[in-house]
């Protein structure tokens, strides 16, 4: 169980650099910002996501929840609105950070 969370947390901070490096407008400082950055987006996703999708439930129903999307940009870019050394200039590359991070989350939750 820890194993899998050190891991997914390790997995984060590295696509978060890898992120950084190809996206323009996200910048993050080393691998110690990235893995701080990494735990605080799982703490927003895990605390203040699920209450930010129940109050955008009605968007995101008519949306065919496509939604979500802005939702995992916006905190994205609350994450670095935490950390310093992490820092995403506009929306969009938040958003286009966001679903990269979401995509590789996403396969280390199936495979790990």
């Amino acid at each position: 169980m820890v194993m899998k969370i050190i891991t997914r947390i390790a997995l984060t901070a590295l696509t978060l650099l890898i992120v950084a490096s190809y996206v323009p407008g996200i910048e993050v400082a080393g691998i110690g910002t990235a893995l701080v950055a990494a735990i605080v987006i799982g703490i927003l996703n895990a605390l203040v996501r699920p209450i930010v999708i129940i109050l955008t439930l009605p968007v995101t129903i008519v949306t065919l929840g496509i939604f979500i999307l802005v939702i995992n940009a916006g905190m994205f870019m609350l994450a670095a609105a935490f950390v310093s050394g992490f820092s995403v200039a506009t929306y969009l590359a938040g958003f286009i950070g966001s679903v990269c991070v979401s995509l590789v989350s996403t396969l280390t939750s199936r495979y790990l």
